[in-house]
C-alpha cells in the first residue's frame, strides 16, 4: 500500500492578503482568463452561460478539497480481476457529509445548480440538498442599494451539522448574503457546521462586512477587485490598508466588476 496517499494535500494557496484566514482569493491563471472574459463587453449570451458554469465547476474542486471531510477508501480496481494488488486505498472525500447548496436567485442560479450538479460525483445524493432563496436589492432614488426584500423562499428542513455552500458570483455589499445567513441562523437545530461562500468576485467593502457580521464564514473567490482605491493603496498588499480600499461606486457596481452578471445570465434587464 503506498503511503502517500493516506494524507493528501491541499490545494495550492491564493494570493497573500491581510484579509484573515477566512478568505481565500484563488487567482490562478486559468480561472482568471476565463473571468477576464466573462467580464469583457462583448460576452453576452449564450457565450456567459457556458463561461460561468465553467468556472464553478472548478470552483467547486477547489473549495471540495479545502472544505470537505475526507477519509481514507479502499476500491479495487479493474486490475484486481488479474491482479490481487489492483486496490487503490488513500484519502477521499467522505461520500456520507451532508451538504447544502443555496441558490439566490436571481443571479445564483446557474451558478448553485453547477454546485449542485457536480456535488453528485462527490458526495453521495441522499447526503445533498438544494435550497432556493428569491431576493433583490432594494434601492433609493439615487440608485444606491438601501436593503435586501425576500420574496420567497423553499428551505428543505434544519442545516445543523451540514456544509452549507452559497455560489454566488458577485459580492459586492455583502447585503443578500448577510441577510441569508440570518436566515439559515435562525433556523431549528441552529446553524450549519460550516458556511462556505463561492464567488467570482468580491470586493474589500464586502469582506469587511463579512468579518464584522459572520466572521465563522469561509470566503472563496477568483478576484478581488478594489479598483477606486488610491495607486498608493492598490500598490501595497491587499489588506493592509483595508480601510481606505474602495471596489464600489456610488451605487455600488463593483470596479472594474463586469457589469450586470444577473441581468446577463437571465437576458432580463429590470
Amino acid at each position: 500500500m503506498d503511503q502517500h496517499y493516506l494524507h493528501l494535500p491541499q490545494p495550492a494557496p491564493g494570493i497573500d492578503h491581510d484579509y484573515g484566514p477566512r478568505v481565500h482569493i484563488l487567482s490562478h491563471p486559468a480561472p482568471m482568463s476565463l473571468l477576464a472574459r466573462l467580464c469583457s463587453a462583448e460576452v453576452t449570451q449564450p457565450a456567459i452561460n457556458r463561461l460561468v458554469s465553467r468556472l464553478y465547476d472548478w470552483m467547486l474542486c477547489e473549495v471540495a478539497s479545502r472544505v470537505l471531510d475526507r477519509r481514507v477508501i479502499e476500491v479495487p480496481t479493474r486490475m484486481r480481476a488479474s491482479e490481487p494488488r489492483g486496490v487503490y486505498k488513500g484519502q477521499a472525500l467522505d461520500r456520507r457529509q451532508q451538504v447544502v447548496v443555496v441558490d439566490i436567485a436571481r443571479a445564483g442560479m446557474l451558478p448553485a445548480y453547477r454546485v449542485y450538479d457536480g456535488l453528485h460525483d462527490l458526495v453521495d445524493a441522499d447526503c445533498i440538498r438544494q435550497d432556493h432563496v428569491m431576493a433583490s436589492r432594494r434601492t433609493n432614488e439615487r440608485g444606491e442599494v438601501v436593503g435586501l426584500d425576500i420574496h420567497a423562499s423553499k428551505i428543505g428542513g434544519p442545516v445543523a451539522g451540514t456544509t452549507l455552500l452559497i455560489p454566488d458570483p458577485m459580492a459586492a455589499t455583502g447585503t443578500s448574503l448577510s441577510r441569508v445567513l440570518q436566515t439559515y441562523a435562525a433556523l431549528e437545530g441552529g446553524p450549519p457546521r460550516k458556511a462556505v461562500a463561492m464567488h467570482l468576485i468580491v470586493t474589500p467593502e464586502y469582506l469587511a462586512r463579512m468579518n464584522k457580521e459572520h466572521p465563522e464564514l469561509e470566503v472563496f473567490a477568483i478576484r478581488l477587485d478594489r479598483g477606486l482605491s488610491s495607486a498608493e493603496v492598490l500598490a501595497g498588499r491587499p489588506g493592509a490598508r483595508w480601510a481606505e480600499e474602495v471596489g464600489l461606486n456610488a451605487v455600488q457596481y463593483i470596479v472594474p466588476g463586469a457589469g450586470g452578471v444577473g441581468e446577463l445570465l437571465n437576458n432580463a434587464w429590470v
